[in-house]
């Protein structure tokens, strides 16, 4: 199990449900016998979340989140189902935490009048090196 860091919303065990499927790909007669990959299925909707953490969970534009809302994660990179299991729970843990920190409000900005004056001018001589690039009078 892997410990909660301390910046970490924790999420209760009770919300999470992990299954034991087998994994795809190659790996011999053990992947046909041993479950050993992890689905991972969290509901944000009925979830503890504080609501505003919720509501970024549900605007994000991420695969792993079916249109009812729950997180589904599948883990099988590693042979051990412990291992998979606290991969899973990782990067729940990582999406959790990727929507926690408000992103800052974009505040318009006006440029310059130098650097108007800086982009005018460099504009002029790009075009005048751009004119000396025609064909020369006879």
């Amino acid at each position: 199990m892997i410990l909660p860091a301390p910046h970490r919303i924790d999420i209760p065990e009770a919300e999470i449900s992990l299954t034991g499927v087998r994994a795809q790909g190659a790996g011999g007669q053990n992947v046909n016998k041993v479950s050993s990959a992890i689905h991972l299925r969290f509901d944000i909707p009925a979830s503890s979340l504080p609501e505003p953490i919720k509501f970024r969970l549900l605007r994000l534009k991420d695969k792993r989140i079916t249109a009812e809302g729950v997180v589904v994660i599948k883990a099988q990179i590693h042979r051990s189902q412990d291992m998979n299991r606290a991969e899973a729970l990782r990067r729940l843990h990582e999406l959790v935490d990727s929507v926690k920190i408000l992103p800052r409000e974009r505040r318009a900005t006006r440029p310059t009048r130098a650097s108007q004056t800086r982009r005018l001018d460099s504009k002029q001589a790009r075009g005048q090196l751009k004119s000396l690039r025609g064909k020369v009078p006879d």
